[in-house]
C-alpha cells in the first residue's frame, strides 16, 4: 500500500492560515484586549487599575507624611527638652502646632494653664483634678492624631486581601466567554479561545499588581504608623510627669 505525504509547504500554508485567522494572538496589545473584552471584564480591569493607582497615592503620601512628621517630632523634642520653660514653648507654638506632638503638647498646656490657678488656691485635691483634666485632653488629642494617622489604611489593606480575588473574578468570567464563543462558533481553535482567555488571565494580572503592592505598603506604614504612635504616648507620658511634679513643686 502507498502511503502519500503532504508536502512541508502545504503544512506551512495551513498553518499561517490558522494564525493570520486570528490578529489578536501577535497583535494585540493591552488596549486592544481592553476595548475588545465585555463590559463585565472591562469594569473589573478598570475597577483594578484605578484602585492600583489610588493604592499607589495612598503610598506615596503617607512615606511622605511620615518621613515629615518624624522630622517635624525631632525638631520638636530638641526645643521641648532644651531645658527652656513649658510656658515660653507653649506661648513661642500657640496656635501654630505643626505636627501631631505639638498639637498633644498644646492641649495639655492649655488645659493646665486654665485650670492650674485653681488647683493652687484649692490645694492637692484641685491639683489631682487639673492632672486628670490634662492627662484626659492629652488622649483625646492622640485619638484624633491616630485617626489621622491611619487614614488611607484600610483601603490598602483591603486591595492587599481581595485584589487578587477580584482579578480571578475577571478570569472566570472571561473563561465563561470563552466557552459561550466555542458553543456559539461550534469550534474549538485557537483563533476562537486565545482572544478571550488572554483577557481572561490580563485580569488576574492586573489583580495581582494591583494587590501587592498595596498589602507591602499595608504592612509598612502599620508598622510605622504605630512606631509613631508609641512615641506620641511615651512623650505624653513624660509630659504627664512633668506637669504632676510642677504641681507637687
Amino acid at each position: 500500500m502507498e502511503t502519500h505525504q503532504v508536502p512541508h509547504e502545504i503544512n506551512d500554508v495551513a498553518v499561517s492560515g490558522v494564525i493570520n485567522q486570528s490578529p489578536a494572538l501577535h497583535d494585540a496589545s493591552i488596549f486592544d484586549m481592553f476595548w475588545n473584552a465585555g463590559f463585565m471584564i472591562k469594569t473589573v480591569m478598570l475597577s483594578l487599575f484605578l484602585a492600583s493607582i489610588w493604592s499607589w497615592t495612598i503610598i506615596i503620601s503617607k512615606h511622605l507624611k511620615l518621613k515629615r512628621l518624624n522630622i517635624e517630632a525631632n525638631i520638636f523634642e530638641d526645643n521641648f527638652w532644651s531645658g527652656a520653660p513649658l510656658e515660653s514653648l507653649y506661648q513661642e507654638i500657640k496656635g501654630a502646632a505643626y505636627d501631631p506632638i505639638s498639637n498633644v503638647f498644646c492641649a495639655a498646656m492649655t488645659e493646665w494653664m486654665r485650670f492650674s490657678g485653681k488647683s493652687k488656691n484649692s490645694g492637692n485635691s484641685g491639683a489631682k483634678s487639673v492632672e486628670q483634666r490634662v492627662e484626659r485632653v492629652m488622649q483625646i488629642a492622640i485619638r484624633k492624631e491616630i485617626d489621622e494617622l491611619e487614614k488611607g489604611l484600610g483601603f490598602l489593606s483591603s486591595l492587599g486581601t481581595n485584589g487578587v480575588i477580584i482579578g480571578l473574578f475577571g478570569t472566570v468570567i472571561g473563561i465563561l466567554n470563552g466557552f459561550k464563543a466555542i458553543a456559539t462558533q461550534q469550534s474549538a481553535n485557537i483563533a476562537t479561545v486565545a482572544p478571550v482567555i488572554s483577557e481572561a488571565l490580563f485580569t488576574t494580572a492586573l489583580g495581582i499588581i494591583a494587590a501587592i503592592p498595596a498589602a507591602l505598603g499595608y504592612n509598612k506604614f502599620m508598622n510605622d504608623t504605630n512606631r509613631y504612635i508609641n512615641r506620641l504616648e511615651t512623650f505624653a507620658d513624660e509630659l504627664n510627669s512633668i506637669i504632676s511634679r510642677q504641681f507637687d513643686e
